[in-house]
């Protein structure tokens, strides 16, 4: 063992855990060599011996002497006592030894990466689990345990990589012991959510650095007799620190709340099943899961991530994922006869939770329908869906939205690198001026020593401003109840910053700046109609309709039909009906068409297509025929065709070009010797090969009304635009084109082997050559070779805009080019969720701030990997009651079926031809998004949806604190002005509807996608994200010169002016104090203007605009108060002035002083107040400007004392009228000059623009690298 001084960190011992940087191996002191306890424990046993001694013999002038060692040594043990409760590290130190030996440890330090929490020194747990030993701790809600085999720490591994043989053949937990092993190993399916007391919070709170040095301060200022002004200050700084605990407190009750409810579910353990609480469920248990059958039936909620084994399940999950559409989940066992979903998974292969959501009902999501399988091999006894449990607590996709949630909180911090650079900056200034006074106070042997250390104590701290934390969780706090109002939730406070920096938004484009209600053109390419837009689809042959309308995986949801939106426009097209997984066709003549769904093999963003085996009955045939249905993206569908047409490209690329979405429709009869008990066995590229191609359908994707006008007014405010989809490119390019994506010719990236714009051709399995691949325009007119030739990339880009598809983005990934294209290009294309993510991180390892706007699905990766991520949660109408719905498609019968599930009413018959399995309906209401989207009431545009008359959703208004004053005057019949209108419309905007406290983030208001939720359908609230970043950051510059400001005046006044006797009394500190905190609190609540400028804010503290400000009014300020000070000591009395460190006494010097500086704070205020083009005017700015109105007039009136007496109870002495007249003249000089120096430097030093094209950053690096060689 090694006892070290320091904790060394291993970074090598975790494993690829991104939110944990390095782990340190501690092993804790015993009491007797603890160094924050041990030395003071034996100095204050020896001082209380000698202190015992000289009390027994009453020699008080040694008693004397010793108390203040006494008091010294209790001062630096609690002042130790401090710094480890506040620092890791020296905790570390003082508490613990280092350890070379893991397994001699007894606590671990966790040092986490950037943005994921605060180090923590943990306990490391050593349990016996199974006759095996495991080591582990505790971190943050999530435990990780030592895997001796790689010598690395992991995460607690749960069920969720076996191969889905093993999930097929489970029984669930068999015996008891199974059961307590498995609950020791990982614990309850709860969430833990602590609330502490009021006292314990409040205590954590008061102990906090800056809250110590504020007390600090607050007690200097009390030991040089300005007791009112100290117990203001701490009453002030007590009832913030209160109101943060009952915000906390709040928080914590509302998550806990949050949880679940406790639903008693089927679990199958011990060879039966039985009733279980939903938090007794354990990995690996099986149970029934689906929604109780009527309309009144229990909403049920999954209670952990499940595995689906039987059954089918249609779940909502927009509360995680933002995903507006109810998703289908499907079985992963083997399909029962007649049962239509055909598992793709090879039994041995391993499950992936990622790649296999399509089988996992995640925990907290909302089970809307069912359909059981009473054919697997455990019968539910209440007909729900069989399921194994495969994580539980805080490892479900609940519970990781909650941990993001509880603990987001703590990243609102003042404590940057540049705060801290910047109080270092001022502490500069603060020890030369406590130099001053020293070298000059020392030189008098009259003055007092405990007076001059308190004074050099109180210049140092006045450096550090004891308001820099409340005023800086004031602006945050801000800009979170200014986001909530516009329906912005975030989850990660600290990224509201970053979003006034952003300088590339990328977008996704299907369903974030196009509509999901797609429309259907028409047909192209069919049968003798070349590449004619048939607009009739009923025109069409049978097997192209077949395909249109069996082809989906709809689903029927209270007479509803649901799905995504291209298969639901294909389907309602055709005029077919759906009953279950039965297509019905409308009767032509005598002919009526059922095609039933056998087998399904579910849409695929990785293959890019769908296909399905129906059952086809006719009425005018006694033999049902099997045709395998196929659709997908052209590209893709061509290699499965066995005679695709001479113009397959042609047809398509016409309307591609144009922007429309195309797919491709293809068929085959199978051969009327198939059984359907064959099908099972046959490969799906079997069942999928030598199709017949049937023809396109052309689909328009119509732009959001916002989506042109929000990224023209981003175009237009400097920042880049890049759209990043899964669509072919040459519909994206066309959609870029109307949306100022691009606004030169567009060269695509493509394989020489295919179409312009086509994408697909190189072999995936070998890396090709350069001359491969070639820049080829969407009309083909223009062609240039590639090169990854970084200039001649740099050239090709300063000429035309750039479109990658993902088979290009894969090729550079090959070459490794990625960093030199990607940042140069506008459009990427036909991307996978993966390329997504890598694109993210490859413009943000160029040093640019990005913000991702996206639907929160597939672009969950890159939502994360932005800097802003902003996931869209669009709000629905609020449904129809049961019965009152008007259906979206015509629906055979009435008696809505279970989604996915072989047709059959009771007594029918099954696809399969066999009497089958009755469904088990499951009489569901699709949550309206407006339900989850608008919490606690809250709708857009401060209305809230009540309940009315005969049950229907009423539109109801509510209002702020200001309209209800409004209407309670009106009642009474008492005049209401047009001021008084203003000032009801001013509260309304400062009304949080929480008492004045951001309210918490709920599972609700927030996805896992994202920091960011919007909860609108559009990308307008991306704009609205920026405006508050940019606003935030404003406030953020602005406060910090301001504090510096009045922290440089503080220490000139408390050295060289106290030198002389200037001096300000308890009630001027105290109204001086009390003006201050009034300012910072309405400047923080500054409200961003609605339109976005060019013009960008400051992001650095550290540049030659805010230095030169600084400087500048400070060197101002101080010649105007050093020139009215030396005016004032000429004509005052000699007898009245005052020694330094005297009783404070009424002067004219003092009187004067205090003028001055009153308005030089004001002037202050006034003068760095950034308004346009981020914020609102100062004169906007109603609080702010009336306060600073109400301010100068009091100054005024102390002035010139009006009323008589005024000035007197404040501590002045009457002015003579020629200093008056100097006050006034030089302090009207001195606001101008000022105002013109920090508005000419705004000018002369603005924050450079980010360049409009991505090459341009390559051109600018270019130049800077030659001028560096040629100065060398």
């Amino acid at each position: 063992m090694s006892k070290g001084s320091q904790a060394v960190a291993s970074p090598s011992l975790v494993a690829n855990i991104k939110e944990l940087d390095s782990l340190s191996f501690l092993l804790e002191r015993p009491e007797k060599q603890r160094i924050d306890r041990a030395p003071f424990a034996y100095l204050n046993l020896f001082n209380a011996l000698y202190l015992f001694k000289n009390i027994l013999f009453w020699d008080w002038a040694r008693i004397k002497l010793f108390v203040p060692i006494l008091l010294a040594i209790l001062a630096c043990n609690g002042l130790v006592w401090l710094l480890v409760h506040w620092s890791i590290r020296l905790r570390a130190y003082m508490r613990y030894t280092t350890c070379s030996d893991l397994h001699d440890a007894s606590h671990c330090q966790v040092n986490p990466a950037a943005f994921s929490g605060a180090k923590e020194i943990v306990l490391l747990q050593r349990r016996q689990l199974d006759e095996e030993a495991e080591l582990s701790f505790l971190y943050r809600k999530q435990r990780y345990c030592w895997n001796s085999e790689a010598k690395q720490f992991e995460r607690l591994k749960y069920p969720v990589e076996e191969t889905f043989g093993t999930y097929r053949k489970s029984t669930g937990l068999g015996t008891e012991s199974r059961v307590l092993s498995a609950l020791e190993r990982w614990g309850p399916n709860a969430f833990e959510v602590p609330l502490p007391s009021f006292g314990i919070l409040l205590q954590e709170q008061l102990l906090a650095p800056f809250f110590v040095f504020q007390a600090f301060c607050v007690g200097l200022w009390s030991l040089d007799d300005y007791w009112m002004y100290s117990a203001f200050t701490l009453m002030m700084l007590v009832l913030f620190e209160c109101s943060v605990v009952m915000q906390r407190m709040r928080s914590l009750k509302e998550l806990r709340s949050l949880q679940a409810p406790k639903q008693v579910l089927q679990v199958y353990r011990n060879g039966k099943w039985d009733r279980l609480p939903g938090d007794a469920l354990v990995p690996g248990d099986i149970l029934s899961i689906g929604r109780p059958p009527g309309v009144g039936g229990e909403e049920r909620t999954v209670p952990a991530d499940c595995l689906l084994l039987a059954g089918t399940c249609i779940v909502e999950e927009a509360v995680l994922t933002g995903e507006s559409t109810p998703q289908w989940k499907a079985p992963v066992g083997a399909p029962a006869e007649g049962d239509e979903e055909l598992s793709e998974v090879d039994p041995s292969a391993r499950l992936s939770i990622p790649q296999h959501k399509g089988h996992i009902l995640f925990g907290g999501t909302r089970v809307l329908q069912h359909t059981c399988d009473k054919g697997s091999r455990i019968r539910t006894p209440d007909g729900g869906c069989l399921a194994v449990v495969l994580r539980t607590g805080f490892e479900t996709g609940q519970g990781q939205l909650m941990r993001t949630i509880l603990f987001s909180t703590e990243r609102v911090t003042a404590n940057s690198w540049e705060a801290g650079a910047f109080i270092l900056f001022l502490l500069i200034f603060a020890i030369a001026a406590a130099g001053y006074v020293l070298y000059y106070a020392l030189q008098d042997p009259e003055r007092s020593r405990y007076k001059l250390l308190l004074n050099c104590s109180m210049i140092i701290t006045s450096v550090i401003p004891p308001e820099l934390p409340m005023e800086l969780s004031m602006a945050v706090n801000a800009s979170l109840m200014a986001l909530m109002r516009k329906r912005v939730f975030c989850t990660e406070p600290f990224r509201i910053p970053l979003a006034g920096k952003v300088a590339i938004c990328c977008f996704d484009k299907t369903g974030t700046l196009t509509s999901d209600n797609l429309i259907l053109e028409g047909l192209t390419g069919l049968a003798g109609r070349g590449q004619d837009l048939v607009k009739d689809v009923k025109q069409a042959s049978p097997e192209v309709l077949r395909v249109m309308a069996s082809c989906q995986s709809l689903i029927q949801v209270d007479g509803d039909i649901v799905g995504d939106p291209l298969e639901k426009a294909s389907f309602q097209a055709t005029g077919w009906s759906l009953n279950g997984s039965t297509c019905v066709s409308p009767k032509q003549g005598k002919h009526k068409e059922t095609a039933s769904v056998l087998h399904r093999y579910h849409f695929s963003s990785a293959l890019k297509r769908m296909s399905a085996i129906v059952k086809v009955e006719d009425e005018s045939t006694s033999m049902p025929v099997l045709w395998v249905v196929l659709k997908g993206a052209p590209e893709v569908v061509r290699q499965f065709l066995a005679h695709p047409p001479a113009d397959y490209d042609q047809s398509y690329k016409r309307f591609a070009a144009q922007g429309a979405r195309v797919i491709a429709l293809a068929y085959k009869r199978l051969p009327s010797s198939t059984a359907t008990s064959e099908l099972r066995s046959m490969s799906r590229d079997d069942i999928e090969s030598g199709l017949d191609f049937g023809g396109f359908a052309v689909f328009h994707c119509p732009l959001k009304p916002e989506s042109e006008p929000a990224l023209r007014i981003l175009k237009e405010s400097s920042h880049q635009l890049v759209m990043i989809t899964g669509d072919a490119p040459l519909t994206a390019c066309h959609t870029a084109a109307q949306l100022h994506i691009v606004d030169r010719p567009v060269l695509v990236l493509q394989h020489r082997g295919q179409e312009a714009g086509v994408g697909g051709g190189p072999d995936p399995h070998h890396q090709e050559a350069d001359g491969s691949y070639e820049w080829v325009s969407p009309d083909e007119s223009v062609r240039e070779p590639f090169s990854s030739d970084r200039s001649q990339a740099v050239a090709l880009a300063s000429q035309y805009d750039l479109a990658i598809s993902g088979e290009g983005l894969g090729h550079l990934h090959d070459i490794r080019a990625e960093d030199t294209f990607v940042p140069m290009t506008q459009v990427f294309a036909r991307v996978s969720p993966d390329q997504k993510e890598a694109i993210l991180r490859i413009l943000r390892g160029a040093g640019w701030t990005t913000l991702m706007c996206g639907d929160g699905t597939n672009d969950v990766g890159a939502l994360k990997s932005a800097d802003v991520g902003v996931a869209l949660l669009a709000p629905t109408a609020v449904s129809h009651p049961p019965g009152t719905a008007p259906a979206a498609a015509p629906v055979a019968g009435k008696a809505p079926s279970g989604a996915g599930a072989a047709a059959a009413q009771p007594g029918g018959k099954l696809p399969g031809g066999k009497k089958g399995q009755q469904q088990q309906q499951a009489q569901a209401i699709i949550p309206a998004r407006g339900q989850s989207a608008v919490p606690n009431g809250i709708a857009s545009q401060g209305k809230v949806l009540a309940n009315g008359p005969a049950g229907q959703q009423v539109v109801k208004k509510t209002g702020g604190y200001g309209s209800r004053m409004l209407e309670n005057l009106e009642k009474q019949g008492k005049p209401v002005d047009e001021r008084m209108r203003r000032m009801a419309d001013w509260m309304d905007s400062m009304d949080t509807g929480d008492d004045g406290q951001v309210p918490m983030v709920k599972p609700g208001d927030a996805s896992m996608a994202a920091p960011f939720t919007a909860k609108e359908s559009s990308v307008m609230p991306c704009t609205d994200i920026i405006k508050q970043g940019r606003s935030t950051l404003v406030t953020t510059i602005q406060m910090f010169k301001i504090l510096g400001l009045i922290c440089l005046n503080s220490a000139y006044i408390l050295s060289v002016m106290y030198l002389q006797g200037v001096k300000m009394s308890d009630t001027q500190a105290t109204s001086h104090g009390m003006v201050s905190a009034g300012l910072f609190f309405v400047i923080s609540s500054a409200k961003p203007l609605q339109t976005l400028s060019a013009e960008r804010p400051h992001t650095r503290i550290f540049c030659v605009y805010v230095f030169a400000s600084l400087m500048g009014q400070f060197v101002i300020n101080t010649a105007y108060l050093i020139y009215m000070y030396t005016c004032a000591i000429a004509m005052m009395p000699a007898e009245d002035a005052q020694k330094p460190d005297t009783d404070f006494k009424a002067n004219l010097v003092n009187s004067v002083c205090f003028i001055i500086q009153f308005f030089i704070q004001l002037s202050t205020f006034a003068v760095n107040y950034m308004g346009h083009p981020h914020n609102a005017s100062l004169r906007e700015n109603r609080p702010l400007f009336t306060t600073i109105l109400y301010s100068t007039a009091f100054i005024c009136a102390l002035l010139f004392d009006v009323p008589r007496g005024l000035a007197s109870w404040f501590s002045l002495v009457p002015i003579p009228d020629i200093i008056r007249y100097k006050m006034v003249g030089l302090g009207i000089s001195v606001l101008v000059v000022t105002y013109v120096w920090e508005h000419w430097l705004r000018r002369a030093f603005p924050e450079p623009l980010p360049p409009q094209k991505g090459y341009l950053a390559f051109v600018e690096a270019d130049k800077h690298n030659r001028m560096q060689k040629k100065q060398q």
